[in-house]
């Protein structure tokens, strides 16, 4: 573990590139939580197996002591809450690869999101263009970026607006790119690198990590995410994904 946590967190001289360090904090991140996580649980049933304990005492225990016990029970659980946080920033390890069509995700998400951008009176739409090929790519997990850029688009807009998402070929890149462009006040210059860093958010409603997420998915597949403003105003996040995945996630 020391030798993952200094070759990610070493000096920028490092020859490491930025996906390959993202690799190794995910890696970190992903054993940290392990290594705690396994106590936790341990502590969690011998919490309960005292407290059968002690129930069967004569006399009763005072409400103070099992008012303790349930403190120590809630600490625990509040322990077990930050390490999923952990685990859900270190983010996909692996993607399983299978051909798909980028037009059946795309309508997935807008079954799953269409009612809640409706309430807000926010049309959400989805187009792909015709030369669209059949992709290799992990449909659940690229269903979830999906799902996690719309619901970002959605926060960002609040009311009254539109959402559109639209996959295209990207022959230069030999990629199909996915976009998703929303009418929301755009994303400021100097905020376009932070905005990807895990736990920063603007926005009551986030939590910092569904853009962390999707740079996550992005990356497992061997592939990009981006963020530019759209001259009419709001905002554009691209995601594109190889043609050919690098073999080492075929």
């Amino acid at each position: 573990m020391e030798t993952l946590l200094r070759e990610a967190l070493g000096p920028d001289a490092s020859p490491l590139s930025a996906a390959e360090r993202q690799r190794l904090l995910s890696r970190l991140l992903a054993r940290l939580a392990h290594e705690i996580r396994n106590p936790l649980g341990s502590l969690d049933i011998h919490v309960q197996l005292l407290e059968e304990d002690l129930a069967q005492t004569s006399p009763p225990l005072p409400t103070q002591v099992t008012g303790r016990l349930e403190i120590i029970r809630t600490e625990l659980h509040r322990l077990d809450s930050i390490v999923r946080q952990f685990l859900t920033l270190a983010g996909p390890s692996s993607v399983t690869l299978q051909p798909m069509h980028i037009g059946d995700v795309l309508e997935h998400v807008i079954r799953l999101l269409g009612a809640e951008a409706a309430a807000r009176e926010i049309e959400l739409t989805a187009t792909i263009a015709p030369d669209v090929p059949e992709l290799r790519a992990d449909s659940g997990r690229l269903a979830q970026a999906l799902v996690n850029l719309v619901i970002n688009a959605i926060q960002a807009i609040e009311r009254r607006g539109r959402i559109g998402l639209s996959a295209r070929l990207d022959a230069a890149r030999a990629a199909v790119c996915i976009d998703v462009k929303d009418t929301g006040p755009g994303v400021e210059p100097e905020r376009r690198q932070a905005i990807f860093e895990p736990f920063y958010t603007t926005k009551p409603e986030g939590s910092g990590l569904g853009l962390w997420i999707v740079q996550q998915i992005a990356m497992a597949h061997g592939g990009t995410l981006s963020v530019a403003n759209v001259p009419e105003g709001g905002a554009v996040f691209c995601l594109c994904l190889p043609l050919q995945p690098p073999e080492r996630l075929a």
